[in-house]
């Protein structure tokens, strides 16, 4: 039996832009084996020009076929790939990927290049089976011959550096890599100063620490309130009121920590260190937090949202930066000093102290992901929650402080029994902050506009 058919030849065709009236009538034909990536990058099957285009990612969006079996028929999916400025169809921004129909508008950012999704009907003659003749595929040597200019060199893939714009500083780690610079060239500077090498090395990594949570949070927060809950909290314990809080917690309620030379069991030891440093230091480096959620209800809107906690990823973000000014002067101030100073006093060798204080900072530092911005980190988790569900806020508040004061006490009191009990505190501490970090993610009411990579199981 032979007669005719028609089959949908689906393909883009660019419409507005800068280069709107050269690139009339561009099309890019969408291979039924093979979705089609959107960007500046040469590598895309849709490569735009990256001077003409600059508002659109490197790799931008990606039009997927999709085969409903058996019937052979194929459809195309949208979907943005994290881009900085976002995809829209047909006016609306891409949440998640969205079926194309035939007159979609695709847009690259919301004053970027358009295309237009079309079908071409072609007539074709009928065989015995009911298969869909494929498009004709690319040759080996030139795989995107249908989706893609031929190849050239243009003035910006020669001196890419001029093509970035915002991708270097929002995608390549330029920051973080400038800073990593700095106090590299600083640690050298401050070589046989040993105190000043100290608040270096210390300060840089606790801020790498703190940029790898940050990173997993996903959502923009000024540079300078963070540096601001961190500083504050450092003043706090600087100040009378941590003579208050010691009164409190160590006098008044069942606080008191017990000397090297006391014996005390397991429980008692646990019960004290819930008073005294759990229940106290969660709530010292709580102080910032409340602050900046009473600031940001009086002011207006945008500094409000910048600078209060409106949701659980706000309450991660400044509370781990309070744990890292928490973390930065205890470190620095007690516990590397007092090693040096004994091990000084038993060796007789100053170097030798200055060495073991040295051992002793960077463990600590590092520590502090599983130890003090993990309880700071999943208290803030919980004040965000009751500012988000204001009606049981003082039942989640609770739960949130005595939990986070509850993993400090552990942690404290196992260290006295054996590290491998002290492994497993770390690692469940380290989790709890993380499963946080991944439910705030999926509360927070600003997530489509997040940057973070997705975790398996985000929709």
């Amino acid at each position: 039996m032979t007669g005719k058919n028609t089959r949908h030849n689906a393909f883009l065709r660019l419409v507005s832009g800068n280069a709107a009236a050269s690139a009339a009538g561009s099309r890019y034909s969408l291979l039924t084996s093979k979705e089609a990536v959107i960007g500046r990058d040469p590598t895309c099957q849709v490569v735009l020009d990256a001077m003409m285009y600059r508002m659109v990612s490197r790799r931008h969006a990606v039009v997927r076929p999709l085969s409903s079996s058996p019937e052979h028929k194929f459809s195309w999916v949208i979907c943005d790939l994290n881009s900085a400025n976002g995809t829209f169809l047909n006016g609306k921004r891409l949440s998640e990927c969205q079926e194309l129909h035939p007159g979609d508008r695709i847009s690259l950012g919301s004053d970027g290049p358009e295309f237009i999704f079309e079908y071409d009907l072609i007539s074709q003659p009928t065989v015995m089976t009911n298969a869909v003749k494929p498009l004709p595929s690319a040759s080996k040597n030139h795989p995107h011959t249908y989706l893609k200019q031929p190849d050239s060199v243009s003035f910006t893939q020669l001196f890419p550096i001029i093509s970035t714009g915002k991708d270097l500083t929002r995608k390549a780690y330029l920051i973080p890599g400038i800073l990593t610079v700095i106090f590299v060239v600083l640690m050298f500077a401050t070589v046989g100063q040993p105190q000043s090498n100290q608040v270096i090395v210390a300060t840089y990594i606790a801020s790498a620490a703190y940029y790898f949570v940050y990173r997993l949070c996903g959502k923009q927060k000024p540079w300078w309130v963070l540096m601001g809950t961190a500083l504050t909290t450092t003043l706090i314990l600087l100040s009378p009121l941590l003579d208050l809080f010691i009164f409190v917690f160590r006098v008044i309620l069942p606080g008191n920590l017990p000397s090297p030379q006391e014996s005390t069991t397991f429980t008692e030891l646990l019960i004290r260190m819930f008073f005294g440093a759990g229940l106290m230091e969660e709530l010292l480096k709580a102080l910032p937090l409340i602050s900046a959620y009473f600031m940001g209800r009086n002011l207006p809107s945008p500094w409000r949202e910048r600078i209060g906690i409106w949701e659980p990823l706000d309450g991660i973000l400044l509370g781990t930066a309070s744990a890292v000014g928490f973390t930065l002067l205890e470190t620095l101030g007690q516990y590397v000093p007092d090693i040096t100073q004994n091990v000084a006093q038993q060796v007789g060798i100053g170097a030798a102290g200055q060495l073991a204080g040295f051992q002793l900072l960077i463990p600590r530092i590092l520590g502090s992901v599983a130890g003090h911005m993990a309880y700071s980190g999943y208290l803030g988790y919980f004040i965000g929650l009751a500012v988000l569900k204001p009606r049981m806020s003082w039942q989640i508040l609770s739960i949130g402080y005595l939990s986070a004061s509850g993993l400090h006490a552990l942690w404290n009191a196992t260290g006295s029994i054996n590290g491998l009990f002290l492994v497993v505190v770390g690692v469940l501490s380290y989790a709890f902050l993380m499963a946080a970090i991944l439910k705030a993610r999926v509360l927070s009411p600003t997530r489509s506009q997040n940057f973070a990579t997705r975790f398996i199981g985000d929709k």
